[in-house]
C-alpha cells in the first residue's frame, strides 16, 4: 500500500466527519462539527486540501460538490498508528511494555489484553500449521 500522508488536526476533524456521514456537501460537514462552527470558506478550503492530498474526492452536482472519502478510516488509523509506534516507541514490544508498566492498568484490563493476544497467537499458529 502506498504511504498515507499524515493529516493536520483540522484535516483530521473534517475526515472524521466524512468517515461518519459517508458523503456530504460542505454544509453537511459543518453541521457535524462542534461549536463554535468554522466558517464555510475555511471548511471548503480544508476539503480542497484533502482532495489534493488524495483523501477526498467529489461528485459535481451543478455548481455544488458532494464530497466523499477515498481513504478508509481503518487504513488511515493503521498507517497513523504504525507511524506513531515507530516514532515514539520503536517497536510494538516497547509500546506494550510502556502500556503495562506506565499506564497503571487494572488487573481486568491486563487480563483482557492477555486474552486478545492469546487469541491472536492461536489464530496465527493455526495459519502456520
Amino acid at each position: 500500500m502506498e504511504q498515507i500522508r499524515e493529516l493536520t488536526r483540522a484535516e483530521e476533524q473534517i475526515m472524521q466527519v466524512l468517515w461518519k456521514i459517508g458523503k456530504g456537501y460542505v454544509n453537511d460537514v459543518i453541521q457535524h462539527l462542534p461549536d463554535p462552527k468554522p466558517a464555510y470558506n475555511t471548511v471548503s478550503t480544508i476539503i480542497r486540501i484533502l482532495e489534493q492530498k488524495g483523501f477526498v474526492d467529489h461528485l459535481a452536482h451543478g455548481r455544488s460538490h458532494e464530497y466523499f472519502p477515498l481513504i478508509a478510516k481503518r487504513d488511515y488509523s493503521r498507517a497513523y498508528f504504525k507511524h506513531f509506534v515507530n516514532n515514539y516507541f520503536g517497536s510494538y514490544r516497547s509500546l506494550a511494555s510502556f502500556l503495562t508498566r506506565e499506564e497503571d492498568l487494572s488487573l481486568i484490563e491486563l487480563q483482557e489484553i492477555r486474552e486478545m493476544v492469546e487469541l491472536e497467537i492461536h489464530k496465527k499458529s493455526k495459519e502456520n500449521e
